[in-house]
């Protein structure tokens, strides 16, 4: 009869025993991080966190011998879009914080490969300094992406799935969320009162630009009301649920691609180059290696 841990992708599904099993396995853990916020007056405020959720499960079920998906991380960093009620910031420090402390439990209870899997672009700074942290305080190596980067893995993909125009087109509430979340949520989405806007700062600047998939040299992220009236920022009348589970599946696919990857990848050593051995500590706090102990209460 197989372990547990060979077969559940979930983490909170499993117990203590399970994940010392799951650490032998070597599985890489997946912490889907989103947002609550709008997305115009026809999408939910959780598009930030039922794509990347969706996307690291059905991951995890294509590989639970090599995958465990935590609780998503419902809350982010969106402070620039609270002009727009419902939306709910959670101050960039506090947003490190909680990140970090994720992975350095992960990296204490033994687990050395963690994906941070973002839904939301203003998480991605923020998450790029806990990946990096991660690195340098912990044992395990940490990396972090958007999950909508994953279509740029195949070079013909997006090319033959986008419609809108570039730039603008695709950027916030857009043919890729919209089309996404009507495969995921067709049900939820307000269809009537779906209508396209490209975001000014994309109209009127060759610097200024934003889309999900590249940006102008000097884009300004401020007020989202500023540059939006709806919220919207991109072609959502494009998007169709049949052109969503195109998304989706290629999304899954290649997510399973990086997981197998960085589930063999062997960690790079580190090489200290001192001529003589430092008689200080590192300037800057180190989390201490796991204590031996014992079976526990």
């Amino acid at each position: 009869m197989p372990k547990r841990a060979e077969t559940e992708s979930r983490y909170e599904k499993l117990t203590w025993p399970d994940i010392n099993d799951a650490v032998e396995m070597g599985k890489v853990c997946i912490v889907p991080v989103g947002a609550i916020e709008q997305h115009g007056r026809h999408l939910p405020l959780d598009m930030d966190v039922v794509a990347p959720t969706e996307i690291a499960r059905a991951t995890g079920r294509l590989l639970p011998d090599k995958v465990l998906v935590l609780p998503t991380v419902y809350y982010g960093y969106t402070a620039h879009v609270m002009d727009f009620p419902g939306t709910i910031n959670i101050d960039f420090d506090h947003f490190i914080q909680q990140v970090l402390d994720i992975a350095r439990s992960l990296a204490y209870h033994g687990f050395k490969k963690i994906i941070l899997l973002n839904g939301h672009g203003s998480n991605l700074p923020n998450l790029d300094l806990v990946a990096r942290r991660a690195n340098l305080e912990t044992t395990a190596e940490c990396v972090a992406f958007s999950w909508w980067t994953t279509l740029t893995v195949d070079k013909t993909f997006l090319p033959r799935w986008r419609k809108s125009r570039f730039p603008g087109g695709c950027a916030h509430a857009c043919e890729l969320e919209t089309s996404v979340y009507l495969y995921l949520d067709g049900d939820n989405v307000r269809t009537d009162l779906n209508r396209s806007e490209i975001a000014s700062h994309s109209l009127d600047s060759e610097f200024t630009w934003v889309d999900l998939f590249s940006a102008g040299i000097a884009p300004i992220v401020t007020w989202t009301s500023s540059y939006t009236q709806t919220g919207v920022c991109g072609e959502s009348e494009l998007a169709s649920a049949e052109r969503g589970k195109e998304a989706f599946e290629e999304a899954v696919k290649q997510l399973c691609r990086i997981a197998n990857y960085f589930h063999a990848r062997p960690k790079d050593p580190r090489r200290d180059h001192h001529v003589r051995v430092p008689d200080m500590p590192m300037p800057w706090k180190l989390q201490s290696l796991r204590p031996t102990c014992g079976d526990g209460g």
